[in-house]
Parts: structure tokens; sequence; C-alpha cells
């Protein structure tokens, strides 16, 4: 009788997970929908091949990446997703999804730029960018004090708490990314996703979960 109520509760357990998961997915293929606005100060947990590093972020430094953050977090956006870019003594980034047909839909979802209102020191975390109010779902982290861009733009939004030294480990032997380094393209990455990642770079350290912390 023990056993049996053991194994109903785990075939629940993992009925559930699944329908979050199709729900999640469900919800990235639509980002208009994803506009749930973020708590003042929440954290983000991120589980990766090197360990585990939290970022916390505060909705008064960026509100609007702030809340792009948290809507991408919550439903799974970066789960999976590669560290493509990484470039010793600047910064590493990442946020173009595995799935090609997600990075699509995700591409041309802009938000509005923030005031900068904090400087892009080691540790902290920005949105990249392309110009004005073109940030979506890429994101860096400072691996030193990157001053010269916050007259560019580039606001942070959240922070590094723990962990630092596990972003400072992820695998940069690949570089700048093409066509300025011999690291990954873009382009490729857009259209491509994981496939050629793991083919063409399958050294790069990926996070396994993200998560938003209670």
């Amino acid at each position: 009788m023990i056993i049996r109520r053991l194994l109903i509760a785990l075939i629940s357990a993992l009925a559930v997970a699944t329908l979050a998961g199709a729900a999640s997915a469900q919800n990235l293929s639509n980002p208009a929908a994803l506009r749930e606005q973020a708590p003042p100060v929440y954290k983000a947990k991120f589980d990766t091949t090197k360990g585990t590093f939290v970022v916390e972020v505060h909705r008064d430094w960026a509100p609007n990446g702030a809340d792009r953050f948290y809507n991408l977090v919550k439903n799974g956006f970066y789960d999976n997703d590669r560290f493509f870019r990484v470039v010793d003594g600047f910064m590493v980034q990442f946020g173009i999804n595995g799935n090609p047909k997600l990075s699509s839909v995700w591409r041309d979802a802009n938000i509005k730029d923030d005031p900068v209102t904090q400087s892009n020191k080691r540790g902290m975390m920005t949105f990249a960018t392309a110009g004005p109010n073109t940030r979506t779902t890429q994101v860096f982290i400072n691996f030193n004090n990157n001053v010269g861009l916050d007259g560019q733009g580039f606001s942070p939004f959240g922070q590094v708490v723990s962990g630092m030294k596990v972003v400072d480990s992820l695998y940069n032997g690949y570089g700048e990314g093409a066509p300025r380094g011999s690291g990954p393209d873009q382009g490729r990455v857009q259209s491509e996703g994981n496939a050629y990642l793991n083919k063409d770079f399958p050294m790069l350290d990926y996070i396994k979960k993200a998560t938003i912390e209670p």
C-alpha cells in the first residue's frame, strides 16, 4: 500500500512538472504575453556546468530590463543556453535560446531603454544592445570594471551576489565571436541554435536551469 501511494505521488509530481514545462514553452512562444512586473528586488539562481551563481536584481536600477529578465527566467528561456561569448578580462554573454524557433520569435521583441543609473562594475549584469531600444534577451556579466560602457547606454539591472568564482571559471578558450574572433557567429547561433554550438564549440559551458528564488 505504501509503495502504491509513493508511485501515485511520483506520477502526479511528474505530471505537474510536464504540464508546467509545456505551459512555459507555450508562454515563450508569445513574447507579448510575458509582461509580468517584477518584484522590487529578486534573485535569479543559475545552475551551470561549472556550478551555481546567483544574481540579485533591483527593479529601480532599470525597471524595463528587470521586468524582461524576470519573465524570461521564470518561464525557462535561459535553460540549456550556452555562454557563447566569453571574453577574458571583459565580460561573459548569453541569452540566445538554443531552439532557433524561439530565437526567431524573440529576436525583435525589443524593450525600451532604461536610464543608466548604475556603473558596469565587476559582477554587474546588463542587457546587450545594438542601439537605442533594441534590448531583447541577451545579457552579459562584467568581469572587470567596464565603466566605458556606461556612456554607451548599457544599463545594469542586477549584480552577482554569490558564485562570481563560477562566472570567472566559464570556458573562455574560444574568445571573441566571429568575425572579430574565432568564437561563435551570433547569426548562426540564432539560426542553428545549440546544434551549431555543440558541433563547432563543444567546450562551451551552459545553463542547466535558471530559476527565480522564492
